[in-house]
């Protein structure tokens, strides 16, 4: 609980326990949504899908660890299932041909304009009646904080 006397780090502390808090909600509805659908497809296959679904669609296995916040053989396994559904396709870099680009293909192209929507819809709920000035001032935070940490 966020007291008025807290401090600097004490409120920035609570900050993150709530944002890991409302992340680890979403993932769990978010989940719960797939599971209705197919039970062996899992959030972090989503997450990488996403990823490249929203414009990132040529990017390495590294980058896209680097993204979502994994390491990258984690990010290998979940491609590999990722592939072998007909979601992506890994294509060799032509400057560097140990170097694999993720592609979607229509197939996951088709998925993500399905799911995307409920996945929106799960966000708006969270949003509640928060303004968009309000949101868009947590996200500058956010990063703010974040690339603090980075330095």
């Amino acid at each position: 609980m966020v007291k008025e006397r807290d401090t600097i780090d004490e409120l920035a502390m609570s900050l993150g326990f709530a944002i890991t808090e409302m992340k680890a909600r979403l993932r769990q509805k978010i989940q719960d949504k797939i599971n209705e659908h197919d039970s062996g497809f899992s959030y972090e296959m989503l997450e990488i899908l996403g990823l490249i679904w929203r414009g990132n669609n040529g990017m390495n296995q590294q980058e896209i660890a680097n993204r979502v916040s994994k390491d990258k053989s984690s990010v290998t396994y979940l491609i590999h299932h990722l592939v072998n559904r007909g979601l992506v396709v890994r294509v060799e870099d032509d400057n560097d041909r140990r170097n694999k680009k993720i592609y979607l293909t229509e197939k996951g192209n088709d998925l993500m304009k399905k799911v995307f929507p409920w996945v929106l819809e799960l966000y708006k709920k969270a949003a509640g009646d928060a303004k968009t000035v309000e949101i868009r001032q947590a996200f500058d935070l956010i990063k703010k904080m974040t690339s603090n940490l980075e330095q």
